[in-house]
């Protein structure tokens, strides 16, 4: 988390710190020389500051580093890291507080333009952080956050349906054409049936990050999928643009072996999800990709929907239970038909965050090999 004020004033220059302070490009993939944790969800950066939008109290740009590669994508947002927002800005003093209760920030994201409002408990003008709200795949719990995306629809490209279709054929070179819904809420996604490419959707990350052939023909029908959304100019352009869209697998509820060694029930999921993430399988789903995946479902004809609904999944649920390998992951959308197609008023799921350490990050003017 970096404060706008202590970065350059030219952006350009940002890259060079963050890759330097993450660790990248590092060949190993561990940022060893960094802060960054060696995988994409662990190499992350915050830059808040002043809003620029009336109905916002914080500017959030987030940035995405890539432990490899010399790259740092700016395209989309990211759901756990905005999680984070609200009780810094609140403890670092950037907007009033009560001292106890509740709190609400307004914080603008600055990559797709939209307003998400956390909302969460203050103790003693701090952000509170205990509490006995659990997440699959976190361990040990904390105080919940709740984040409201408002209007996320079109985040990056020019409505919620791109295409304008619920199942655009995707059609790659030396490959037979693979359905996909193609859907752009928080960030956008490209969701497939895991069927479709010989799997059950109960897969562990391990399996699928084996299969070299089957990454490779994802990240295929991702880039066609990235330029027939407008997120890329062309393939060359969305093969560097990684981070967006991201790329999933969908199937219907089945039991399935969870990373923990539990066993999650069909009864216990909606739709089960396989998200890719910088090219690799995701240990659980990504906060955006679980939101983006909430609209789906309720967007008539997309192959979420439909896969919930041959499920038996009660369309009138509050919430939808996405399965992953993880555990569940609990999100809602609430979405309204228009002339102009479907239109998502809201997306939300809650979260929890607590400060790990604080101070200094020291790094190498420019990153040479050892």
């Amino acid at each position: 988390m970096f404060h706008l004020e202590d970065l350059p004033a030219d952006r350009e220059k940002w890259a060079d710190i963050f890759l330097a302070a993450m660790g990248s490009p590092d060949e190993y993939g561990r940022q060893l020389d960094g802060m960054g944790g060696g995988i994409s969800s662990l190499s992350k950066v915050c830059v808040i500051g002043p809003p620029t939008r009336p109905d916002a109290d914080v500017d959030f740009t987030f940035c995405q580093v890539s432990p490899r590669d010399a790259c740092v994508d700016f395209a989309g947002n990211c759901g756990n890291m905005t999680s984070a927002i609200g009780p810094f800005a609140i403890d670092e003093g950037l907007v009033p507080c009560p001292d106890d209760g509740p709190a609400t920030v307004r914080i603008h994201n600055t990559n797709t333009r939209k307003i998400i409002h956390a909302r969460f408990m203050v103790a003693k003008g701090r952000a509170e952080v205990d509490g006995d709200f659990r997440i699959d795949g976190v361990s040990g719990s904390g105080a919940a956050i709740r984040l409201d995306f408002l209007d996320p629809g079109g985040a990056r490209t020019r409505g919620v349906l791109p295409t304008g279709n619920a199942i655009d054929l995707i059609e790659i070179d030396g490959a037979s054409a693979v359905e996909a819904s193609l859907v752009d809420a928080t960030n956008p996604s490209v969701f497939v049936r895991a069927s479709d490419f010989g799997l059950s959707g109960t897969e562990t990350p391990e399996d699928i990050e084996r299969n070299a052939s089957l990454l490779a023909r994802l990240e295929d029908v991702r880039q066609a999928a990235s330029v027939r959304m407008g997120v890329s100019a062309d393939r060359s352009q969305a093969a560097r643009q990684q981070s967006q869209p991201k790329i999933a697998l969908l199937a219907a509820p089945a039991a399935a072996p969870l990373l923990s060694g539990a066993v999650l029930e069909a009864a216990d999921q909606d739709i089960a999800c396989r998200m890719i993430s910088m090219g690799r399988p995701h240990r659980a789903i990504p906060v955006t990709g679980a939101l983006c995946l909430a609209a789906a479902c309720r967007i008539p004809d997309t192959i979420a929907a439909t896969i919930a609904a041959e499920a038996g999944s009660d369309s009138a649920r509050n919430e939808i239970r996405i399965g992953h390998p993880s555990g569940v992951t609990l999100v809602d959308a609430e979405v309204s038909q228009t002339p102009d197609g479907p239109h998502i008023e809201r997306a939300t799921l809650y979260r929890t965050a607590r400060r790990l350490f604080q101070g200094e990050v020291l790094y190498r003017a420019k990153k040479t090999p050892l």
